[in-house]
Parts: structure tokens; sequence; C-alpha cells
């Protein structure tokens, strides 16, 4: 049995398994206002979940794609002298060496812009 509340047009507002103050009536759980009330639930929790999933893969692609720029961005500041990859902790520079001897051995810097990308980082 399920405690439900109805609009004035007698469409399900709440439903929920313990009674509540608002509750205007008791429905069994084969009810087809509940069916229908609980595959929609069901749908909006799914579509949510799938935004979010969404939003995390963007999030993901963004940071790969700013860990590619910050990586850019100390080795130009490296190669100018404006720090030195001493000033930086060891467990950084051993990362940061580690990804320049990657990226030399993939070519360096030569495609850092795709083709298809307006020449913009």
């Amino acid at each position: 049995m399920f405690y439900v509340q109805r609009d004035t047009a007698g469409q399900l507002l709440r439903v929920e398994a313990q009674d509540y103050a608002e509750a205007t009536e008791t429905l069994p759980a084969d009810h087809p206002d509940l069916q229908a009330w609980f595959a929609n639930e069901l749908m909006n929790t799914s579509l949510n979940q799938l935004q979010q999933i969404k939003q995390l893969k963007q999030l993901r692609k963004s940071d790969l794609e700013m860990i590619r720029v910050i990586d850019d961005l100390i080795e130009v500041l490296i190669n100018k002298g404006v720090i030195l990859v001493t000033d930086l902790p060891a467990p950084a520079q051993a990362k940061l060496m580690d990804r320049s001897q990657a990226r030399e051995a993939l070519g360096g810097l030569s495609h850092l812009v795709d083709d298809d990308e307006d020449g913009v980082i």
C-alpha cells in the first residue's frame, strides 16, 4: 500500500511508502496510476544519470585538454628561463620529465594544433 497526494486534476503529486500529513488516499502497488508514477520516476532518474555521464565525459575531455595546455605553458616558462624545473617539487619534476620524454618520442610540439583547428590553442 502506498500513500498518495493528488492535485485538483487528479494527477499524483507525491507517493510515499509511509503515511504523511498531506496524503489524500492509499493505493495498492499494482494500481495503474502508481505504475505510471514509478515508470516516470525511473525514466527521469535514467535521463538524469545519462546527462550526468555526458557532463562527466565533457569535463574529463576538458581536463585532458587543459593538462596539455598547462604542460605546454610550463615548458614555455622553463625555456624562457622564467622558472627552473628545479623550482618544482621532485614529484612534479619527475612527471614533467616523463611527459617530456614521451612527447619527444611522439614528435615534440609539432602536433600541438590539430589540422582541423584554427591554429589557436
